[in-house]
Parts: structure tokens; sequence; C-alpha cells
């Protein structure tokens, strides 16, 4: 009997079979895999590792701790997504070399790193990695004098773009270390960073560092300057508030005719801005917290993002040294992760000290990564504006301590970077300072411009610009150059080194001068230019005495020594208002103008003074002066003690005139001459600024018949800093002893001496005029003027005992022969001043 055959297997079951073999064949593939993921030392891998990094990057890189990977479940997966496992990778003592010229051997350490990876991700060349651990990460940056660098890194050609991305959601730490050595900079610090814990809203960040900075501020410029500060920035506040408002209100009523649904919105734009600007009277803290959260709102919605303003999420600290200077601070900034939205505001905060300066910034960087833009509040605080030339490499005056406050915005593009400080406030020594200042990047050199406004400015407060403060406030601002006891004009050179640094184009007016005593100074306006190292005032113009005292001044600082340039108009100076401290002179009615031309070379204003050569030309128009003060000047003693019993009355003046020459720093007169109805009276002797010394006589010739008159030269002699004035001795004496001898034979023949005979013929004041009428001239800067030639023509006083420098008895004298160099001013004369004269 024969078995049965088997019945042929159909093709289902071989399917079925074969597809069952493939998931044992999977499952034993995996569990395999799982076995060995979980039994294998990873560390034997570590060589293979550092060796494909190196490669990479160029630097020796070493895992020198373990090298671990797991497995995890995904987090926030849901279906069968959440049974495919994410590969956790973890790696302990990771070490990046640092070239062998770097002082430090490492370029970064980590403690350990550890991060997951998507898996299914990965099938679409998709890196997604939800969050990376830094555990005690350190970095080096050195820069050497030279260039080198060790954060470039030799990497790799690449044959074209991957075709891998990758996808970071988040980077955590506890805290970090940064340490920069660059000696190009001269920068040494080390930076500790570390997270906050919880997110700081901006608006929060504000008001607090408004707080601080104004504390910062009483203490740099006083509390009373502070207070002064907070209420002018206040002001600015409400004003731009108010023209917010006024903007909003406009635009509201131009679209209420497009149609209902616009109007409606735009007047709400408006009644929010209106309300903006009560709030700025409530504070400024809270209006700027305000306006920072709105302005990081907006961006942030424009941007597609949620519409809550920035927070901060890193703090930060930072001690060390830059440009030798001592350097510390602290800070915040975003989170990381808010770096890779190009669009929206980067939330940045720091308050940094550097030597003397103070600076504090809160606001938004836009596109952090490339630097597209910032918005900042920007305070700044020192003891002279200066100091900022370090870390800026802007060039600007000396100054008194001073506190500035504003909004600081710009834009970075290559080569042509434009930022701006506008409608800042701030307060320098006892004045006040208002405006705005751009920065330009342009070649060669980068443009400062701008528009400042003083509305009361304390005139002491331009003494550091030409070093002529006191000692306590050079020590204030860190100047090392000590003035000399014995003289007045300031030795401090002028810092020409920086003049080539940058350009210049500003604008400033002081309004209101308060002044010191009697100096009879109004206001100032000036036009400053700087190109290439050349600085200009066209002009530096100030009101004096009821008229305008104005300079045209070039400071050629390009090479060495520095040349020097200048001319200047002195228009309707009111006698009266020139000495408002001298009782006889308020019945004055004359004017003074006059105009000088003069060139010189120096590194200093004393050096200027002590090289000047040129001509000063001044004119008194006719008016009337106190006849106390000529008879006082007469020493007619007689007259004055009845002047001072019994009244005062006016002389008219004929003519005043006073024509210099410098002379390599030696001035001496030409013509120096009063003519009065009463009296005429000229002086004579030079006036030596390269020593500061003076050595004047003052002679006195009475018009009329005179008893009691000494009529007797004085003298001017001593320095700058300590003058003496008194009478001829010698000629007193003669006097004198006429007087004795006299009086031995006859008593009242001793009154002879003092009688002073007439004296009518006056000085040629048409003459003096014509000759004043001249236009000043100078040489080139560090050429010489001649000597002055002697007088030709007779003198009104030719009857006095005094003789000009030149030869001339106090009358005029003919022009003096100049260099063939010599060029005549541009600047026009005083001719249509005085015709007719």
């Amino acid at each position: 009997m024969t078995s049965p055959q088997p019945k042929p297997r159909g093709p289902g079951r071989t399917l079925a079979r074969i597809f069952a073999w493939l998931v044992a064949i999977v499952v034993v593939l995996i569990a395999a895999l799982a076995v060995f993921i979980y039994t294998f030392d990873w560390n034997r891998a570590k060589p293979y590792v550092n060796e494909k990094v190196t490669e990479a990057i160029g630097r020796p890189f070493a895992i020198v701790g373990d090298l671990k990977v797991g497995w995890r479940r995904p987090p926030g997966e849901t279906g069968w997504r959440a049974w495919v496992p994410w590969p956790r990778f973890s790696a302990a003592q990771i070490e990046v070399a640092n070239p062998d010229w770097a002082k430090s051997p490492h370029f970064a350490t980590l403690d350990e790193i550890d991060f997951e990876v998507a898996v299914l991700p990965l099938l679409a060349h998709d890196i997604v990695i939800p969050a990376i651990n830094l555990v005690n990460p350190s970095v080096d940056i050195e820069r050497l004098a030279d260039g080198r660098n060790n954060w470039t890194f030799k990497l790799p050609a690449s044959s074209g773009p991957s075709t891998w991305k990758l996808n970071l959601h988040d980077i955590t730490f506890g805290s970090g270390n940064i340490a920069v050595d660059d000696k190009q900079t001269k920068t040494d610090v080390k930076m500790v960073v570390s997270l906050l814990g919880q997110g700081i809203p901006i608006g929060k960040v504000m008001e607090q560092q408004e707080a601080a900075s104004r504390q910062g501020s009483a203490q740099v410029i006083g509390k009373a300057g502070a207070n002064r500060l907070a209420q002018q920035a206040e002001k600015q506040q409400a004003s731009e508030a108010a023209a917010a408002s006024a903007a909003a209100a406009s635009e509201a009523s131009a679209a209420s005719a497009a149609g209902p649904a616009s109007g409606a919105a735009l007047s709400a734009s408006a009644s929010s801005a209106a309300s903006d600007g009560g709030a700025a009277s409530q504070g400024i803290g809270s209006k700027l917290a305000a306006v920072g959260a709105s302005a990081a709102s907006n961006a942030n919605a424009a941007a597609g993002g949620q519409t809550n303003e920035p927070f901060y999420a890193i703090g930060w600290t930072i001690k060390g040294t830059y440009n030798k200077t001592a350097l510390s601070g602290e800070g915040k900034l975003g989170g990381v992760l808010a770096l890779q939205n190009a669009r929206r505001p980067f939330p940045v905060q720091a308050d940094v000290r550097v030597g003397d300066m103070h600076i504090a910034l809160v606001g938004t960087v836009t596109d952090p990564a490339h630097l597209a833009a910032v918005d900042l509040r920007l305070w700044l605080q020192g003891q002279s504006m200066a100091h900022l030339y370090n870390l800026t490499g802007v060039t600007l005056p000396e100054t008194p301590p001073y506190a500035t406050e504003g909004r600081f915005v710009g834009q970075f593009r290559k080569g042509a970077s434009v930022f701006r400080y506008e409608n800042f406030t701030g307060r320098v020594g006892g004045s006040d300072l208002n405006g705005t200042l751009v920065y330009t990047q342009r070649d060669p050199r980068p443009l400062l411009s701008g528009e400042l406004v003083s509305n009361l400015l304390q005139f002491s407060d331009l003494a550091p610009i030409i070093g002529a403060d006191s000692k306590a406030s050079k020590a204030r601002r860190g100047d090392t150059v000590q003035q000399p006891a014995d003289r007045v004009i300031p030795v401090e050179p002028f810092k020409t080194d920086r003049w080539k640094a940058i350009d210049a184009d500003v604008k400033f007016t002081g309004r209101r001068i308060i002044k010191q005593g009697s100096l009879p100074i109004q206001d100032l306006y000036t036009h400053v230019t700087m190109t290439n190292g050349v600085l200009d005032f066209e002009p530096l113009q100030f009101g004096v005495a009821g008229g305008t005292f104005a300079t045209r001044l070039s400071l050629d600082g390009s090479g060495a020594p520095l040349k020097a340039r200048g001319t200047v108009e002195a228009r309707h100076l009111k006698l009266k208002q020139l000495f408002p401290g001298v009782k006889s002179m308020q019945q004055a009615l004359g004017e003074v103008n006059g105009d000088a031309s003069l060139s010189a070379t120096g590194n200093s204003p004393a050096a200027l003074a002590a090289t000047s050569n040129g001509e000063v030309k001044a004119l008194v128009t006719q008016g009337t002066v106190s006849r106390l003060l000529m008879e006082a000047a007469g020493l007619n003693v007689a007259n004055v003690v009845y002047e001072k019993l019994f009244g005062n009355r006016d002389v008219n003046i004929n003519c005043a005139a006073a024509d210099f020459v410098a002379t390599n720093g030696v001035v001496n007169p030409r013509v120096f001459a009063l003519d009065t109805d009463d009296a005429v009276i000229d002086i004579d002797g030079p006036i030596d600024l390269r020593d500061e010394s003076m050595d004047m006589k003052v002679h006195p010739h009475t018009k009329g018949f005179r008893i009691f008159s000494l009529r007797s030269p004085l003298y001017v002699k001593g320095t700058f800093k300590n003058p003496h004035v008194g009478v001829d001795a010698a000629a007193l004496a003669l006097r004198g002893g006429a007087m004795v001898g006299l009086g031995l034979l006859n008593p009242f023949a001793a009154l002879i001496p003092l009688i002073a005979p007439s004296n009518n013929k006056p000085l040629p004041c048409a003459q003096l005029f014509s000759q004043i009428r001249q236009h000043p001239v100078a040489p080139p800067p560090g050429q010489k003027m001649r000597a002055p030639a002697a007088a030709k023509g007779a003198s009104g006083s030719s009857s006095g005992s005094g003789s000009g420098s030149n030869g001339a008895k106090g009358g005029a004298a003919a022009p003096s022969k100049r260099e063939e160099s010599s060029q005549p001013t541009t600047q026009p004369g005083m001719q249509s001043l005085y015709k007719g004269s």
C-alpha cells in the first residue's frame, strides 16, 4: 500500500514563511544591536572619533573621559513613534587644543556634554537635537599683535552644499568661563556666564538700570547735577511723547476721511500716544520700560512670533583690563536659541566700568549673529569725554565730569555702518548738553556729525578744552602735565595724534553763558570741522559786551609741529559792558571794534603764543568816558579828590587806537593811544608771550591847566601771573626834588613842579584811523614778521617823555614791512565801520 503524496504548498504559505523569517532576522538583529550597544565598550571607539574630529577642525581634539551611548524613549511622542527609541550620547572631559603659539594649551574644555538625537528625521537627512547640555564649558580666546588668532580653524574644503541640516532646539548649562587675551586691542579679561534660572522681562531690567545709572550719575556729577539730568530727561521724554501724540492725531484726522474703520483705529492709536504722554510726567523709568516693551512686542509680532516682550535668560560678569585700563561689569543676554531667529530682537543689557568711565545700556540687537541693527537706551558717565577715545576711537575734547543718557540706534553695514546717539540729554560740569550725534563709517576715516545745544553753559566748563582748568580738575581727568605755577597760558599739549583717527562736522550753540565775576560774555556758537588732522573753527563766535567776538581758527595737526592760523573780528563791544564792575565806566557810551590776524606753530596754547606772528588792531569810536578814570590815570591828585567829593562828569573820547605787531611771540605797540577832551595817554613797551612778561609805560599828557599834577609815567611790569603797576620812581623823584629845592628858596615856588601846562595838540585821529583801517596780516605759520619800522611824522604827544618801542613818541607809525611770503587775510577790515571818522 502506497503512502499518500504531500499536497504542494501554495504561494501564500511560502510568502508567510519568508515574511516570518524576515521578521525573525530583524528582531534578532535589533536584539543583537541592542545587546551590542548596551554591552559594547564605546571607549574603544574614542580613537576613531578623536581622529575624525581632529581632521575635520584641523586642531587636536580628544575625549579624555568616558564615551557612552544609551537609549531613551522619546519624550512627548505618541503612537508607534513612541516605540522608536532615541540614542543618547555623552562624553566626559573633552579638550580642543590651541595652536602651538598660544599661551593656554586648550582652546576649549568641557567636563561633560550629552545630547539626544531623534531617529526618524535622520531618514530625511535632518539632524534634530532637542537639547545639548554642557557641563562647565571653558573657552580661551587669544590673538597676537600680528593678527594670528586661535578661533580660526582650518576646515577641509567643501565639495558642495551638505544635504544634512542641523536643527538644535536648546542649549543648557549651569555656568561657563571665557578668557580673552587680545594683543591688538590690549584686552585681557575673564567672563563668567550662567543661566538666570528664570526669564526677566526687558521692561523690568530697563527700570532697574535706570535707577542704577541715576545713582552713578550722582557719584560723578553730584546729586544736584543728577537731579537736573533727571529733570532734563523727563522733559525730553515728555516732548517726544507729545510729538508722537500729535503725529498720531494728525494721521487719525487725515485717515478719518478714508473710512470709519481706519479712522477709528488711528484715533485709538492717537489716544494711546496721548496716554503715553501723560505717563511721562509720572517718571522716566516707567515710560522707558513701556517704550522698550512696546517696541520689542511690535517687533516680535512683525516677525510672526509671540507678542510678549523679550526676556533675558543668561547673566554674565566680566573683569580684567582693556587697553591697559581696568574693566569690570555685568549684564544679561537673551536665550541662546533666540539667536536663531534673525528677525526677532535679541535682548542685551550691560553695566560696565572702564577706568573712570561708566557705560550702561539696555535694548535689543537684531540678528546678533550678523549684527544687523541695534536699538538701545544708553547711559554714559565719566571724568572727561576725551577718555571715550580709548574705548570707541571717537575723538572728543577734554571736559569736566559728565553724564548723559539717550537712545542709541544703528544699522550695521559692511564698511558703511551708521549709528545715532539721538535726542540725548546730559550734564557736563555745571552745564546742560542736548542734541544728536551721528557716527558714519566710511573710508578713509569715519565721520562724527551732529548739532549740540547748551541752554545754560558754565563758561568755566570750557576751560579743560585748552587745559586752562584747575589742578583739581586736571587730576580728576587724569592729566599728568603740570601747569607751571608762574604761567597763565596753558602748557598742556594738544592730542593731535587723535585728530587723524576721525573726521568731524559738529555745530555747538551755548544759548546762555553763566560766567564768573564780571566777564562780559553772553552766548557762544561754533562750527567745528576736522578733516585728516586739520581742526577748523568756522567760526568760534561769542556774544561779548553787547557785540560779537568772532574767531576763525585753523589748527593743522597733520604734521609736527602743529600749524595755526587765525583771524579775529570784534564788533560793537560796548565800553560800559566791557567793564561792568567799574562804577565809573557805567556812563561810557563808546564802542570797541577790532581785527587781528595771527599765525603760529606749536603743540600747546603756550607754544602757539610763544611763536605767534601777525597784527592786532582795535578802535574805540567817539563816545564818552568817565573823567574820574582819566584824571586817575594822569595822577592829577587835586582833581581826583575833587571828583570824589563833588561828583563825576564825563569827557568826550576823540579817538582811541591800538595797533600791535607780534614777532616770534613778542608783541610791540605801533600805536596804543587815547585822546579825550582832557588828556592824551599813550602806552609803549613790549609784551613777551614767550615768558609772559611785560615792560610797558603809560605816558599821560594833560590838556589844559592842572594844579597838583605829578604828570609822571606809570609802569606795568612783571608777568601775567604777577603784574606790577606803579609810578616811574625816577621821574617822580626828580619832580619831588625840584619841589623841595624851590621850596627852600620860596615856599610858593614849590608848587611850580606840580603845575601841568596845557598840551592842546591832540592825537592825529584821522591818520590813526587811516592806518588802523588797513587789513591786519600774518605770515604763514612758522615764518617771522619783521620788526616794525620807525615812525614817520610827528605825534600829537611829542611833548611826552615816553617813546614807543619803534622809536615813535606815542603817535602813528608807518606800517611795518613784512615778509614777501606774508599774505593778507580774506577777512574784511573795519573800513565800513569808520568811514568819515
